[in-house]
């Protein structure tokens, strides 16, 4: 890029001749707004800049989408409520005494089954706007919900492209004396106006699984999440279904695995967060990613 070419050669002329620290500072202002004008990106109001490459708000998904310009994003990549609280208040798994803020005692997913059909059937409808032609949607979801959220997403124009499975290798043994330990989690793949986008496999054949830890504690610590997924997972995908400097949407970020992840891979992200303390540690993570 010849424009920022220029602007690095006239800070390096700067430091050299003692131009000062406030001086070079509006230098490396100009130079960062100079390269997102090169891109052409432009973020939409209120969302606030975090790092080079993110921007986040703490409010409710539907809101902030509607404050995104429609047909600018390439990749919808997130991890929504799995609506499985009222679900697992019956179930006989023990859940209280391993996981105190998770499934059946984790509010944000205690909806009641039509609040929570019709919440996603908005996020969908939201989804096809923002997203351009041939963009994806991948969400993480529970294999009880697939054929719901496969439906939805086809009454708002999404192409269903595949369900896969993240496999976890240490996972928590719950009830293993009774039943199956559950160790895996699903994901499914949608296009939008279209039947086939960006998919960079670099002529390897890729599985519809994939397979890793929980996420790792020296992760954890960080994000603090009770559904926080490992950065590896993430990274894949974005790899996978985007190029440099395109435009990746979270809807429902927590604290922030993919804003971490596109701020390390030069990908634009739009991040959204209802709970104001994950999005302080998001904003954290991003900052020092």
């Amino acid at each position: 890029m010849v424009i920022l070419d220029k602007w690095f050669l006239f800070l390096i002329i700067l430091v050299e001749l003692g131009g000062g620290d406030q001086m070079a500072a509006k230098v490396q202002l100009n130079l960062k707004e100079n390269f997102k004008s090169d891109l052409k990106f432009k973020h939409a109001d209120g969302f606030h800049e975090v790092g080079n490459y993110c921007y986040i708000t703490e409010n409710d998904c539907l809101n902030a989408m509607e404050r995104i310009e429609t047909e600018s994003v390439d990749l919808i990549l997130t991890d929504p409520p799995y609506n499985l609280g009222q679900f697992m208040h019956e179930r006989n798994v023990g859940i209280k005494r391993y996981r105190d803020n998770h499934f059946a005692f984790s509010t944000w997913d205690d909806l009641d089954y039509k609040e929570w059909l019709s919440s996603m059937d908005g996020f969908l409808s939201e989804s096809s706007r923002v997203l351009k032609k041939k963009g994806a949607l991948l969400l993480f979801m529970s294999l009880i919900k697939l054929e719901t959220i496969i439906s939805l997403a086809q009454k708002h124009g999404f192409y269903y492209k595949t369900t896969g499975v993240w496999h976890k290798t240490n996972p928590m043994p719950r009830n293993k004396d009774i039943h199956f330990v559950n160790s895996t989690e699903a994901w499914v793949y949608f296009i939008f106006k279209g039947t086939s986008g960006t998919f960079n496999n670099k002529g390897k054949l890729i599985h519809d699984f994939y397979e890793t830890s929980v996420t790792p504690l020296g992760e954890k610590k960080f994000g603090k999440h009770p559904t926080q997924k490992p950065l590896s997972i993430v990274t894949w995908f974005v790899e996978l279904l985007t190029s440099d400097n395109e435009v990746v949407l979270d809807p429902f970020m927590g604290s922030g695995t993919t804003g971490v992840v596109c701020e390390r891979l030069k990908r634009f992200c739009y991040g959204i967060e209802v709970n104001g303390e994950y999005v302080d540690i998001a904003q954290k993570r991003i900052t020092e990613a």
